[in-house]
């Protein structure tokens, strides 16, 4: 699948774009994604929400599983918290580590801005028949033909 249409349907996601996640690689089986730290990341005791780095680990796991054309859906997904972080930036880098032709399994490791490891996460897709182009026609449909 071409990066500027796999960029295009990650554009779509709300959430990451509302915690200030950037998409900086993407291909099949592969992405990196960066988020910028700023007080809205950080939970009562002063450190990054946990749930802020999970999603910053799912988004880069949705932009490589995805970047294979077709919808793949999280089927199981786990995530391990190794360090804490406060400031700087958090960047995710997912890696396919087995693809078949309904199931794939990716790794991802989320650092901080010094290569620091804070977190590893490890999720399952199931590759659905629905091509993302697909989804990117049906999403302009409903805007009236707008892009």
């Amino acid at each position: 699948m071409s990066e500027p249409v796999i960029r295009r349907y990650m554009s779509q996601d709300h959430l990451a774009a509302t915690l200030g996640m950037e998409l900086v690689q993407v291909a099949p089986g592969q992405a990196e994604v960066r988020m910028p730290l700023d007080q809205r990341h950080l939970n009562g005791a002063g450190i990054v929400h946990g749930g802020a780095i999970f999603s910053l680990a799912d988004v880069a796991f949705a932009a490589a599983s995805n970047a294979h054309g077709t919808l793949a859906l999280a089927l199981d997904v786990s995530i391990s918290f190794v360090k804490a972080a406060t400031a700087g930036v958090l960047t995710a880098r997912a890696d396919e580590l087995s693809l078949g032709p309904r199931t794939g399994v990716y790794g991802v490791r989320v650092t901080n801005q010094s290569g620091e490891l804070i977190a590893l996460f490890q999720g399952t897709v199931y590759r659905k028949k629905t091509p993302i182009d697909d989804l990117l026609s049906a999403e302009n449909r409903e805007r009236g033909g707008r892009q």
